[in-house]
């Protein structure tokens, strides 16, 4: 399947930027997550971790929500969605049923998980490998040390 490449023309860094911006929403949970239209660039639905409220409403999640109450039924394979941290499996598995053609992420699973972040630990390309008749590309380490710094300290509580 020759499959158009909307991710390839971005600038992974500025919408990263507001990812980190929308982590301030939550500073003790620094997930943040913007998604964006690869042909028009904008940026079209924003997250930031809401867990406290429900424990599924991860930044990314919380995005996704944002982006179909306001699109419907979006092109998702267009979308790229941007977030701070290597989206967890219940995610990742979102964003491969939303359709989304890209995921881009600053810190990792593994990283998380070293620094006493409570994470199960499979990669995003593990779930969209093993995710039959999904594709989706995963592009990690973008602003990398801005993130990192973001959830160094550990989570809430922990100490």
């Amino acid at each position: 399947m020759n499959r158009t490449r909307y991710h390839e023309s971005l600038d992974h860094e500025r919408y990263m930027r507001r990812a980190i911006e929308l982590a301030g929403h939550a500073p003790g949970l620094p997930f943040g997550a913007v998604i964006v239209d690869g042909v028009s660039e904008c940026i079209v639905a924003e997250g930031w971790n809401r867990s406290g409220e429900n424990p599924t409403w991860h930044g990314e999640i919380v995005a996704l929500n944002a982006l179909f109450r306001q699109a419907g039924h979006p092109s998702g394979d267009r979308l790229t969605l941007y977030t701070t941290a290597e989206p967890c499996p219940m995610c990742m598995a979102a964003i491969l049923w939303a359709g989304l053609g890209s995921v881009v992420f600053g810190t990792s699973i593994r990283f998380l998980i070293a620094h006493g972040w409570r994470q199960i630990d499979i990669a995003a390309e593990e779930v969209v490998r093993r995710g039959s008749g999904w594709s989706c590309t995963v592009i990690g380490g973008v602003l990398r040390s801005e993130c990192d710094a973001l959830f160094v300290g550990g989570p809430p509580g922990r100490g």
